[in-house]
């Protein structure tokens, strides 16, 4: 598939220099380097983007993309680090004929002088725009295809971004987004290793399932053990445990991790998390590391908004009251409230439930963004959980053809009850308790979403903690509310013993949300055997898959602990300056689509005979594949 575009014009070009080099730069001096060392070890004296007035009259060696020409003379060449202008001499006829027909995203090597381009034919929006190459030698190092799928930074469909993901990655953007990724990884493990003494530590990725947790991929195995497979970890988990039962007290890991899982905006079936556990320690401890370990971390181009620590905590029952999620974005200044009067007493019908509930939020300053198409987009988004509830958004752009809200209540009470002024909307919802809050939660974040709130550039992080150690799904099954390795409160280890009262039993876990975005969590761990096998017992988990932590938990584990953030969650809100709707796609060098597949490679592919042969599998059934 090829698509038609049109090549980008100087000034956009002028502009994606300017960004992308103060960008870099500021990355650069993150990480402690300067731009010298990239030009060690390789055939050039200068990057594109480094070249300063001070610079001037120095003989240089560039190598780059072809991004510009303009008479077959002015020419921009650009690399990693930024673009710059250079100029062919009238009388070089051979230069001029090689640019003539040269397509862009040609490999070209510079040689010339630096020189200063003048007051008049500065320019202020190139990083480099004081200066140019009087060109001496020109050389096609490796000529691009001129039927080009895109150009880097175009405008084209996220399916041939995906497919042509090695052009892509030439863009500002992407560029930027790796490096800042490879600087905020390098300075969390300088931070862990220098100055808290961790160890990094590899885990296998080929392992068993792991219950109660998400779905895995399995890897087959061949004769000898034929029949027989691996599953690959969703997470180091169970190893990370191990490693303190043998003595490693304080271990991390960037590691990779896997989930047989759609892809989502912030998901895909495999990611990134740096993997944290300490043992001897405590929750108000591993709090404080953490948040230490994230701001060390934090970009220096960012520190004008980098958040002080400690950060808020805020318990799961008190968010879930006030925000209807576990993880709330702070930068929304609406709650959940309880509407005392009986003016919606209507709104009960013929429900004679005793825990019927009647919530609202009053939304200050969002009225423009509500008009009865988003209401009818949001209905469908909401009513696609079971936990939906039925609602009401009330504006002045919502009301019925009569022009009223409701048939049973004037307007003017409902605007004097809730103290509305023309640029408010008040969000109400009814029905039972918990489906009320569930509502009210998913509106709060959409509304918030349609006003803005949710792109400004502001960082408001947050502690979750105190979550229930149990939880009902859709069957009405317990299962755990984080993981089966998670400890109780000790308050609460009683009733793991009796089994009584389960679902009230608080975990000693906890959510480090951002904006509104899980980064991750963490918990103490069950480090007592009889404990774990009991809490296995309870989940209906069969023990024997766990023979090997018990017995380990059973050897004089010490207490422990550990956390994991999402490096790719955490990379995508830094590269969005806050904005949590930036893609973690794009984030990622090589990242798969919503279905789980990399369009650049083609897979996943059809298993050959003899690969099906040599692990004995047959496949049962066989999706077309799509096109």
């Amino acid at each position: 598939m090829v698509l038609t575009i049109h090549f980008v014009d100087y000034l956009r070009h002028e502009e994606f220099d300017r960004r992308s080099s103060m960008r870099l730069s500021s990355l650069l001096r993150a990480a402690g380097r300067s731009l010298l060392p990239v030009n060690s070890h390789v055939t050039r004296s200068h990057t594109c983007g480094e070249l300063r007035l001070a610079d001037a009259g120095s003989e240089v060696t560039l190598l780059g993309w072809l991004s510009f020409r303009r008479l077959n003379r002015f020419i921009v060449i650009r690399d990693s680090y930024g673009s710059i202008q250079a100029t062919i001499r009238e009388d070089d006829e051979r230069a001029k004929s090689l640019l003539s027909h040269l397509p862009y995203e040609s490999i070209v090597r510079v040689r010339g002088r630096v020189r200063d381009r003048g007051e008049q034919h500065r320019n202020g929006k190139m990083a480099t725009g004081d200066v140019e190459i009087d060109v001496s030698s020109l050389e096609v190092v490796n000529e691009a295809r001129r039927d080009m799928p895109l150009l880097p930074d175009a405008r084209a469909h996220e399916q041939t971004r995906l497919t042509y993901r090695y052009i892509d990655l030439r863009s500002p953007q992407l560029q930027s987004n790796l490096r800042l990724r490879s600087s905020v990884i390098h300075a969390a493990r300088r931070f862990l290793v220098e100055e808290k003494g961790f160890v990094d530590v590899e885990t296998p990725t080929l392992f068993r399932r792991t219950p109660g947790g998400a779905a895995e991929f399995i890897v087959p195995t061949r004769t000898p053990a034929k029949g027989l497979a691996y599953s690959l970890p969703q997470s180091p988990q169970q190893f990370k445990q191990l490693l303190m039962v043998g003595g490693i007290d304080r271990y991390f890991q960037v590691a990779r991790c896997y989930r047989d899982e759609g892809s989502k905006l912030d998901r895909q079936p495999e990611f990134t998390q740096l993997d944290i556990e300490v043992s001897f320690t405590t929750q108000t401890a591993l709090l404080d590391l953490l948040e230490q370990v994230l701001l060390a971390a934090w970009p220096e181009h960012l520190n004008g908004v980098k958040p002080c620590a400690p950060f808020a905590r805020l318990s799961f029952a008190d968010a879930m009251r006030d925000y209807g999620v576990d993880k709330p974005d702070l930068r929304i200044p609406w709650k959940i409230e309880e509407v005392q009067s009986r003016t919606f007493e209507r709104l009960r019908g013929d429900s004679k439930d005793s825990d019927w509930s009647l919530k609202c939020i009053v939304a200050r300053g969002s009225a423009s963004a509500v008009n009865k198409a988003r209401v009818r987009e949001w209905c469908r988004l909401v009513e696609m959980n079971y936990q939906s509830t039925s609602f009401a958004v009330l504006t002045a752009a919502t009301k019925k053809k009569d022009g009223r809200w409701f048939n049973f209540v004037r307007d003017e009470e409902i605007e004097r009850e809730f103290e509305m002024g023309e640029d408010d909307a008040v969000i109400l919802a009814w029905g039972a308790p918990s489906k009320v809050q569930y509502t009210l939660g998913q509106l709060r974040g959409m509304v918030g979403e349609e006003v803005g709130l949710r792109r400004r550039e502001e960082f408001r992080p947050l502690w979750v903690v105190d979550f229930p150690l149990f939880e009902r799904d859709e069957e009405g099954s317990l299962v755990s509310c984080h993981h089966p390795f998670t400890a109780p409160v000790p308050e609460d280890e009683w009733r793991i013993e009796k089994e009584e009262g389960l679902e009230e039993i608080r975990a000693q876990h906890f959510d480090l949300v951002l904006n509104g975005v899980e980064l991750g969590g963490g918990s103490i761990r069950i480090h007592n055997g009889p404990m774990q096998r009991r809490v296995l017992e309870i989940l209906g988990e069969e023990t024997g898959e766990m023979t090997h932590l018990l017995e380990a938990l059973e050897s004089g584990a010490p207490p422990h602990g550990g956390f994991a953030f999402g490096v790719d969650r955490l990379i995508s809100i830094l590269a969005g300056r806050g904005d949590t709707s930036y893609g973690i796609r794009d984030v990622i060098a090589f990242p798969k689509t919503k279905e789980g597949r990399d369009l650049m490679v083609d897979t996943p592919i059809e298993p050959s005979r003899e690969e099906l042969d040599r692990y004995g599998y047959e496949i049962a059934g066989k999706v077309e594949k799509k096109e």
